[in-house]
């Protein structure tokens, strides 16, 4: 049972910003908030259902290069970084330059993070997710911080792949298809979030989350 939970709302379909908010449960309790919510950007083009715990769902689907962010229920997986480590509960990798995320959907890597020092640098030719933008991207820190969300995890090809929650470009800046923040709210829910207590990762338009609050027994959004 998730003791944790992080819901991300979002006006409508197509909308490229929403509201995070988190939740946390003690055994056999109702879902309580925790701190106070705060901005998110999500995908330029908004949201489409992805690959997760749900069942599928009728409505627009998530493809590869879409500039949509999955919608639905999605375990939390890796905290990522560019710094040795950093204040969180759940697994930590470090992020160096030769880490890349493939979102090439014909690589038997497809959705995989990656190190070119193990699989050869000819298996990450055209993948446009270095892990360490900062040192491939003119120094940016859009990974600076952050965590995988675990969107199509058996990789189904051209479904989606590299979906994180991380660092905002600035607000209001949409994302090619991750959910982002400010720094410190990043910061502050990678400090809250505990790999021992199976966190989720929830994104639906307020619409759908009123549609499936009482089968998916979530809590209730303002």
């Amino acid at each position: 049972m998730s003791q944790q939970l992080v819901v991300v709302t979002t006006p409508d379909w197509d909308a490229a910003s929403g509201t995070l908010r988190r939740y946390e449960r003690g055994t056999g309790e109702s879902w309580r908030a925790v701190e106070a919510a705060v901005d998110v950007t999500i995908g330029r083009k908004g949201s489409a259902w992805g690959l997760g715990l749900h069942p599928p769902q009728s409505g627009p689907q998530k493809r590869e290069g879409d500039g949509r962010a999955p919608a639905g229920v999605f375990g939390i997986g890796t905290a990522f970084g560019y710094a040795e480590s950093t204040a969180t509960k759940l697994s930590y990798a470090a992020m160096g330059a030769t880490d890349w995320c493939i979102d090439v959907p014909a690589s038997p890597h497809y959705n995989r993070l990656v190190d070119s020092r193990d699989i050869g640098a000819d298996a990450v030719a055209g993948s446009t997710e270095p892990m360490r933008r900062d040192l491939h991207v003119d120094g940016d820190m859009l990974y600076e911080v952050g965590f995988v969300v675990e969107h199509n995890a058996d990789a189904v090809r051209d479904a989606g792949s590299c979906i994180f929650a991380h660092v905002w470009r600035a607000p209001g800046k949409p994302t090619a298809g991750c959910t982002a923040t400010d720094e410190a709210s990043m910061r502050a829910l990678l400090a809250w979030l505990d790999r021992t207590k199976s966190p989720t990762f929830v994104l639906l338009t307020v619409e759908q989350h009123r549609r499936l609050r009482t089968d998916w027994e979530l809590p209730p959004v303002d």
